[in-house]
């Protein structure tokens, strides 16, 4: 069994050390899935010597279990839907479409609290590595590499320093242009907390800073 993770911060240090083939390439640009993805990307970005941005995607909690991902909406409008979910759960086209116009108001106010009016940087042509602290059903970084797919970049990696074994197959899988690198797929995995021994939730501050910090 793996040994857990200190914090985020070490998890980043780690990925780090398994992405050393992308360090110094003028092409190669770090994308981090907020908030608790951003501690992660950051130490990659500073590895890897690379920019630092966030691409913003929430999930779609069902109502009543908002922790339960029936899908995820992505910050140029890319939603995903979890198949696997529906035929287990009553939620109607109208609540869907709630839950849907909440997450897309939350997306914007982060946007704009995060970059302060800036564009996401261009990706096009660019090799993005999509971070985040864990990956559990993956929906939310399947709504990320779609809406990235969008954007033309020339390879997408998706990297992560735990996930379970499920989340991880989705994208060596079922997507032939995504890389995907996964530290640890314990199992059984449960939730992606269990596997820090720090897993305090990221604050909007922490974003910020660790983005202004990363820019200089």
């Amino acid at each position: 069994m793996p040994t857990r993770f200190r914090d985020r911060k070490e998890a980043g240090q780690t990925l780090a050390h398994r992405l050393e083939q992308y360090a110094g390439r003028s092409d190669v640009i770090v994308l981090a899935l907020p908030r608790g993805g951003v501690p992660v990307a950051a130490e990659v970005a500073r590895a890897l010597g690379a920019p630092l941005d966030v691409f913003l995607v929430r999930k779609l909690g069902v109502p009543g279990q908002e922790e339960l991902a029936m899908g995820a909406i992505a910050e140029n409008g890319i939603r995903v839907l979890n198949e696997d979910v529906f035929p287990c759960i009553a939620v109607s086209p109208a609540a869907l479409e709630a839950v849907t116009a909440r997450e897309r108001h939350e997306l914007e106010r982060r946007s704009h609290l995060y970059r302060g009016g800036r564009s996401l940087v261009d990706v096009r042509g660019r090799t993005v590595i999509l971070v985040d602290d864990g990956l559990a059903t993956g929906t939310t970084m399947q709504a990320a590499v779609a809406a990235l797919r969008e954007l033309e970049p020339a390879a997408i990696v998706v990297a992560v320093p735990v996930a379970s074994s499920a989340a991880c197959s989705l994208f060596t899988d079922r997507y032939a242009d995504v890389s995907c690198v996964c530290l640890h797929t314990p199992e059984p995995f449960e939730a992606v907390g269990l596997w820090y021994e720090d897993f305090n939730q990221t604050t909007d501050d922490e974003v910020r800073a660790l983005l202004v910090t990363q820019r200089r």
